[in-house]
């Protein structure tokens, strides 16, 4: 069963439930999903499908610092729910070491040398690791690896 069908299974048993919190993550998840779809005019693998999960829950992150420093707890509540849905999704994250050494790997195999190589190293790596590790993470990574 591909990861959209999981998604849409899991809709429908939202609906059966009558969990409304759960039922309106998901809507806006395959909505995502459909729009990129319809824009690109093709359908999406499991793979691409993460890349829009992986958006998605950054979108909360983002919202759930700014509502912080609003002290907005009820927003955050909201979002922080939300992102636990969607995270669900998400196949099991590398470790901060794991994304260490895969993008000590990554540094080798390019053959980048120092800081002016990053773009490639970036490039590299957002193909290999995406779905995998927070990109945030792999940017540190990257960076600490060509200082």
């Amino acid at each position: 069963m591909s990861l959209k069908d999981r998604i849409t299974e899991d809709m429908k048993a939202a609906m059966r439930a009558k969990d409304a919190a759960r039922l309106g993550t998901i809507r806006v998840l395959l909505a995502a999903i459909k729009q990129r779809e319809v824009d690109e005019r093709i359908t999406l693998d499991d793979t691409q499908v993460i890349g829009v999960l992986d958006k998605l829950v950054k979108q909360r992150k983002d919202s759930i610092a700014a509502f912080q420093q609003a002290a907005r707890t009820d927003l955050v509540d909201k979002e922080s729910a939300e992102m636990k849905v969607l995270e669900a999704y998400l196949p099991q994250r590398l470790s901060a070491d794991d994304v260490a050494a895969e993008v000590a790997r990554i540094v080798k195999e390019v053959g980048a040398a120092g800081p002016g190589d990053i773009g490639k190293v970036m490039a590299a790596a957002k193909t290999q690791l995406a779905g995998k590790a927070d990109m945030g993470m792999v940017s540190a990574a990257v960076k600490a690896a060509l200082k």
